[in-house]
């Protein structure tokens, strides 16, 4: 049982990096607290494996939790090793990959294990922004354990084994975990919006190596790009059809029409991701109305409207890119706030904080207005007005303060059908049309959405050597 656990640990490893690339660090290290006849008992390791290696010939830093070893638990000497390889990572600059399967803090260490535990956050906290933090989830994830995945970038998790939770779902009152699992990956993607990938085991080793190869190894490192082999003028025939399904929009434009999702089953209005476009990567956020499977079968739709958990999604993501200097393209569809009594109590703050997003980053932002882009939820997306280096729109699309319909009977209350209907056309044309927006310089070209790839990648290459200059300040507060 023992061994087998214990190669699972390094066999996780294995298939993360490149083969033979790993190299181990502190294999000798044991518990060093000798309380409760731990002396006793083998901690090879001290039930975390720990090196470096590389994924696609670049440098990441790994740890691996042993099961077999005490069930995994930290204890001072396991939690030392991590807060070492976070030194080494910060010092060359490349990413940290934690790889979980733990049962929580060791209680025969106690106030020792705890305060190596917490130099576990501070690091996670100073590296943060410095350079990328991704977390597997393969076994239980619990209590203090769960801030770990919450203080990195991104999190995978494994959907039937994996187990993450703060609280045990029997321990929140009047719940049972035949009620509902709230430690389950299901619940951790859907409901908690903490898990951006899920899949077996070997599913998510394979996403990770993918989203390593998309992202700079440190804040500093602009080299996240590979040769393209596409056509940099490829024409899109079929992607006006996608205003809908923006993942599906965003995968035609994209080198290869590779799309690399996270958070997909998290606020399903709101979608967030990495491409390439001429083989550089760059964050996307869009607006989504509907969703289709691989077969094409529409599964779920829904108004387009700024969600909170869609704002927050969001927010966080723009944050990231920004931090990493990733460029970002938006593509805008939204006509307001999604309106409901619990929605109202948060919204505001949560539109807040995407306007504060978008707005605060000085990557270079190109914004694609494909639908409707109404009021200030077309503010918050990335617009001209908050940021917004480069805008274009779909000869189709409406920029203005509202539907040109409504608009008409607010003005004209009183007025006759016929009346609406004459005001209605008017303020479309002179208010809230494309042209309307292009002639007012809120949107730089109008352009043919079949040729939005070239557009993208030709701003985004002008846009390349972008440097802006903000007030000098220690940091927002919102």
């Amino acid at each position: 049982m023992s061994n087998t656990a214990q190669s699972l640990a390094s066999k996780r490893i294995a298939s993360l990096l490149d083969e033979n690339s790993f190299v181990e660090i502190g294999g000798c290290v044991t518990a060093r607290n000798t309380d409760f006849n731990l002396s006793e008992k083998e901690t090879p390791a001290d039930g975390v494996i720990t090196g470096y290696g590389v994924i696609d010939g670049s440098l990441v830093y790994v740890y691996s939790q042993d099961a077999s070893v005490l069930n995994g638990t930290i204890g001072e000497m396991h939690a030392k090793k991590i807060v070492r390889l976070y030194d080494l990572a910060m010092k060359t600059g490349a990413p940290v990959i934690g790889l979980v399967d733990c049962a929580g803090l060791r209680l025969q260490e106690a106030t020792d294990a705890l305060h190596a535990f917490g130099e576990i956050y501070t690091k996670q906290v100073m590296a943060s922004g410095v350079i990328p933090q991704i977390t597997g989830i393969f076994g239980t994830c619990g209590g203090g354990l769960a801030i770990v995945p919450a203080l990195t970038d991104f999190t995978f998790m494994e959907e039937k084994s994996g187990k993450l939770f703060v609280n045990s779902p029997n321990a929140l009152e009047g719940n049972e975990i035949s009620k509902c699992d709230t430690s389950s990956a299901k619940y951790q993607s859907e409901e908690a919006g903490l898990v951006d990938v899920l899949g077996s085991e070997d599913e998510i080793l394979a996403q990770m190596r993918l989203l390593v190869s998309m992202l700079p190894s440190n804040y500093e490192d602009n080299s996240s790009y590979e040769d393209c082999a596409d056509d940099l003028n490829r024409v899109c025939p079929e992607l006006e059809n996608c205003v809908g399904d923006t993942a599906i929009a965003l995968s035609q434009i994209a080198d290869n029409n590779e799309f690399f999702e996270v958070k997909a089953a998290y606020a399903k209005d709101m979608v967030t991701g990495f491409i390439r476009l001429n083989g550089a990567s760059v964050g996307c956020v869009a607006n989504r109305s509907e969703v289709y499977n691989d077969e094409g079968e529409k599964t779920e739709s829904f108004d387009n409207v700024l969600s909170v958990r869609g704002c927050k999604k969001a927010a966080d993501f723009v944050k990231f890119c920004d931090a990493f200097e990733i460029p970002v393209l938006s593509l805008t569809n939204v006509k307001g706030y999604k309106a409901t009594k619990c929605v109202e109590a948060n919204i505001a703050k949560a539109a807040a904080q995407l306007t504060y997003a978008f707005t605060n980053a000085t990557v270079p932002k190109v914004n694609i207005v494909i639908g409707e882009a109404f009021g200030s939820a077309y503010l918050a997306m990335n617009s001209k007005s908050t940021g917004a280096d480069m805008v274009y729109a779909w000869p189709g699309a409406q920029i203005g303060m509202m539907d040109a319909r409504l608009a008409a009977k607010i003005m004209y209350a009183d007025s006759d059908a016929a009346t609406i209907n004459e005001k209605a056309a008017e303020y479309a044309d002179l208010q809230s049309s494309a042209m309307a927006a292009a002639k007012r310089g809120y949107v730089d070209a109008i352009i043919e959405a079949e040729d939005t790839r070239k557009y993208v990648i030709g701003a985004f290459e002008m846009l390349f050597t972008k440097r802006e200059d903000r007030p000098s300040k220690k940091h927002g507060t919102v």
